[in-house]
């Protein structure tokens, strides 16, 4: 028999037939008629060249070739039934997930301890891995499976990646406490910086590449000014450690820089020059979007992320 020559729907009706023994009483299981269903087991017959049933006064009684199909027939269909159920539920409490998220050390700071903290409470199974974001392959590392979501800025995405915005990420300018050329020169914590006094300090640059500029030198360059970079580091913690060692400075995003301020001693100034905030998010592949699982870790995050959009409210919290 050719299969695509053959009406699947066929099958609901036959095994129909076999549960009720009757074509009115299946008609109204499947929600059809009488006549309908008639009319369905005489193709039955044709296709599968037997009789299927024979009547016995008011029953239809299985001949025994459709008697061995009602089994495997009834199987077949709960299985399709299952695949087009749509994704099952997720229990965190009873799950044991592993999730990679790709991200900078940002997120080890920012997301990472508050993310263990509760799915401790919640997912105590559920095992997730930060791992490093590799700046020009994170988005093949998604299409080969090697990582489950990535937090990047805001950028031009291949139409299989769905995105969603997190939090907005301002930048300021971090010195240590106590910093003798800013006091010198009478600028305190939260102050502006001024133009040439930012450009003449030595700047620690985050860039994984080792790059020598950065979204800073951007803003600057439209202002027709350069600043001195001494040194570059491939983490935030990093930047942000030798920063409180030194008299070297660097721009940082600004929750970043609230919520290592006192464990590091440093102090945050406003950048003499307007830099974009930068747009962080979420990005994964779309086969992933309705996995429960996968829907579940991303809501976790999003709920963690999210407030850190009010940097001002982060500011005087942290």
């Amino acid at each position: 028999m050719n299969l695509y020559a053959f009406d699947l729907n066929l099958l609901r009706v036959l095994d129909a037939l076999l549960l009720e023994g009757s074509t009115v009483r299946a008609g109204e299981r499947i929600g059809l008629s009488q006549p309908a269903v008639s009319s369905a087991l005489g193709r039955l017959r044709a296709a599968l060249d037997d009789p299927l049933f024979v009547r016995n006064g008011q029953r239809l009684e299985p001949t025994v070739y459709a008697l061995s199909l009602a089994r495997p027939l009834r199987d077949t269909l709960d299985n399709i039934e299952t695949m087009i159920a749509g994704p099952e539920s997720f229990d965190p409490a009873t799950a044991s997930e592993t999730f990679k998220i790709s991200g900078s050390d940002f997120f080890a700071e920012m997301l990472m301890p508050a993310l263990g903290e509760r799915l401790s409470r919640v997912g105590p199974d559920i095992r997730v891995q930060l791992v490093d974001l590799v700046p020009d392959n994170f988005v093949g590392k998604l299409e080969s499976h090697e990582v489950d979501m990535a937090l990047i800025p805001a950028l031009d995405h291949p139409g299989w990646v769905d995105w969603e915005p997190m939090f907005r990420s301002c930048f300021v300018l971090i010195a240590r406490q106590d910093h003798s050329v800013l006091r010198a020169h009478g600028v305190q914590p939260g102050d502006k910086v001024p133009m040439d006094l930012f450009c003449d300090l030595g700047h620690i640059l985050f860039s994984p590449e080792g790059n020598l500029k950065a979204m800073g030198d951007a803003a600057l360059a439209k202002v027709g000014r350069e600043r001195r970079v001494v040194m570059t580091m491939p983490v935030f913690y990093g930047v942000c450690r030798a920063v409180s060692a030194s008299d070297h400075v660097a721009l940082m995003p600004a929750q970043m820089a609230y919520k290592l301020r006192d464990t590091l001693g440093i102090d945050a100034y406003i950048p003499p020059m307007p830099i974009p905030a930068a747009q962080i998010g979420m990005i994964w592949h779309k086969r992933a979007t309705n996995a429960p699982a996968h829907r579940w870790m991303r809501a976790q995050i999003a709920d963690l992320l999210k407030p850190l959009d009010d940097a001002e409210a982060f500011e005087a919290g942290g």
